[in-house]
């Protein structure tokens, strides 16, 4: 039977644009790469792992910087291997990274590189969008019709 409110999903709104919801009352409009106002697929791939970064580290940062510390992150992904070859062809990325930038400027270079190596301990363990792309999840994507 077809469940048009599900807990996670995309309904279509315009040709190739999408709205994402979620059960807690969030959206975000979803397109193709380019489009004014919405967030394409590989952007949000990107997001996603920057988020759960940075908010795996956010307790570790804000116990030793105060909760209101000042961060900005930054994301991006390459289609290009370190030998230099493009991945066009199989439209992956070979490569995301994510930078957090916080601004440690009241502490020690020694208390900066112990809290660098904390947060990033926070992270690798706590990151599931991180353990996801590292194990390679399996994927599933069915169409179902519906109506007569």
């Amino acid at each position: 039977m077809f469940d048009p409110t599900p807990a996670l999903g995309l309904e279509r709104v315009g040709t190739h644009d999408y709205l994402a919801r979620n059960d807690r009352g969030a959206q975000l409009r979803v397109s193709t790469p380019g489009t004014a106002g919405a967030f394409a697929p590989g952007e949000l791939l990107q997001l996603a792992l920057a988020a759960c970064a940075s908010l795996s580290a956010d307790h570790t940062l804000a116990r030793r910087l105060g909760s209101d510390f000042l961060a900005k992150v930054s994301v991006y992904a390459t289609k290009v291997g370190v030998d230099g070859s493009a991945h066009d062809d199989e439209n992956r990325y070979d490569a995301i990274r994510a930078t957090i930038a916080a601004d440690m400027s009241a502490l020690s270079a020694e208390e900066s590189a112990a809290l660098v190596a904390r947060a990033q301990r926070a992270i690798e363990h706590l990151c599931t969008v991180g353990h996801t792309l590292d194990s390679g999840a399996v994927r599933s994507i069915e169409i179902v019709p519906v109506g007569p």
